[in-house]
C-alpha cells in the first residue's frame, strides 16, 4: 500500500479505525486488550471530540467493563494527531530509501508543530526494531565504520571544535535466489574484541558458510575458533576483491553507502543519543525491501508495540 492508496482508501477516522481493528483481530472477534474477553459491546458516540474516538467497544465483564478502541495499548494510543496522518507518515517513511526528516514530514502532513512530527517519525522506528532475529546464514561479510567527526567553526576566531567519531559496525547477509540478503546494523562504542565477540556470536548461525572481513587483526581474535576454517579476509591497501574468488566486503559496504547517503542527504544531522534509532529504521526498511505488505506489516507492528511517551524520548 502507497502512498496514493492510503489517501484514497484510509481518508477516514472510521476508515482507518476499521483498517487497525482488521490488523489487531484479524479473525474477526474483537477482545478487550485488558482482561482477553471477546464478549463486547459497541459504542457509538453522537458528538465527536478531538481526543476521543467515535466509536469504541466495552467490555461486557463484570470485574472489568474497560472500554477500548483498536488504538488502545499501541503506539497510537492517545495520539492527538488524526489516524489518517498517522497512515500517510507511516507510508512515506517506508517507502522513503534514504529516509525522510521530521521537516519534510511536517510540510507535507500539515502537522502543527516540528516536535509533533518528530515524535511521529521516532515512535515508527520504535515500531521497526527486530525483537526476535534470526541469525545470518550464507555467506555473511562484517565491516564497520564511522559517523561525524566533522569539525565545528562558528566563528573563525574559536578554536576548531571536533567531535569524537562514532563507530557502526555492520554484519550483511548476501543474497540468494531464495533470500533476499539482510543487514545488521549496531552504534558500539569501539572496535575491541570484548566488544565485537558477542555481537557476532548472537547473530552469526554456527552453520554459516563463509565469512568474509577486512584485514584488520580484530576479527582473528572476535571471530570465534569454530569459524576459523570459513574466515577469509581481503587486504584493502592492496585490493578490493581476492583475484579469482568472491572474497570482498563490497556489499556490507553498500549498505555503509545508503545509510550515509541518508544520515548527510535527509537528515543532515541526527542526535547521538537517537542514533541506533536511525540505524534500525535503515535496517528495517532494507531488509524489507522486497515486501510487498511493509505498510501493513509496520501498521500492525505498531499495534503490539507499547506506547511511547515523550518524557521516555526525552528521558
Amino acid at each position: 500500500m502507497n502512498l496514493i492508496d492510503v489517501s484514497r482508501e484510509l481518508a477516514t477516522d472510521e476508515q482507518c479505525l476499521a483498517f487497525l481493528e482488521k490488523q489487531r483481530w484479524p479473525d474477526g472477534i474483537v477482545r478487550c486488550p485488558t482482561c482477553g474477553n471477546d464478549q463486547i459491546s459497541r459504542i457509538t458516540r453522537k458528538s465527536k471530540t478531538k481526543n476521543l474516538r467515535a466509536q469504541v467497544y466495552q467490555c461486557l465483564e463484570k470485574t472489568c467493563k474497560q472500554q477500548f478502541s483498536a488504538t488502545n495499548g499501541s503506539i497510537f494510543h492517545d495520539s492527538h494527531l488524526p489516524l489518517h496522518k498517522w497512515f500517510m507518515a507511516i507510508a512515506l517513511i517506508v517507502d522513503a530509501k534514504k529516509g525522510i526528516s521530521a521537516k519534510q514530514v511536517q510540510k507535507h502532513l500539515g502537522i502543527g508543530s516540528y516536535k509533533t512530527a518528530w515524535y511521529v517519525c521516532h515512535r515508527v522506528r520504535k515500531a521497526m526494531v527486530d525483537s526476535n532475529p534470526t541469525p545470518m546464514a550464507g555467506t555473511v561479510e562484517i565491516d564497520e565504520t564511522y559517523l561525524g567527526g566533522t569539525a565545528i567553526r562558528r566563528f573563525q576566531k574559536e578554536p576548531k571544535v571536533r567531535p569524537p567519531k562514532q563507530m557502526i559496525f555492520a554484519i550483511r547477509e548476501r543474497s540468494t535466489k531464495d533470500t533476499p540478503g539482510r543487514v545488521r546494523f549496531f552504534h558500539v562504542p569501539d572496535g575491541k574484541r570484548a566488544t565485537l565477540e558477542p555481537i557476532i556470536k548472537e547473530h552469526i548461525a554456527p552453520w554459516v558458510n563463509r565469512i568474509h572481513t577486512d584485514s584488520s587483526a580484530v576479527y582473528d581474535f572476535a571471530i570465534h575458533e569454530t569459524f576459523n576454517s570459513r574466515h577469509r579476509t581481503v587486504n584493502h591497501s592492496m585490493q578490493w576483491v581476492v583475484p579469482g574468488s568472491k572474497i570482498h566486503t563490497n556489499t556490507v559496504e553498500s549498505s555503509f553507502s545508503l545509510l550515509k547517503r541518508g544520515l548527510i542527504g535527509s537528515f543532515h544531522r541526527v542526535s547521538i543519543k537517537h542514533l541506533h534509532r536511525y540505524l534500525t529504521e535503515f535496517e528495517y526498511r532494507f531488509n524489507a525491501r522486497r515486501d510487498m505488505h511493509i505498510f501493513q506489516r509496520t501498521v500492525s507492528e505498531m499495534l503490539k508495540a507499547k506506547p511511547m511517551p515523550m518524557k521516555e524520548l526525552t528521558a
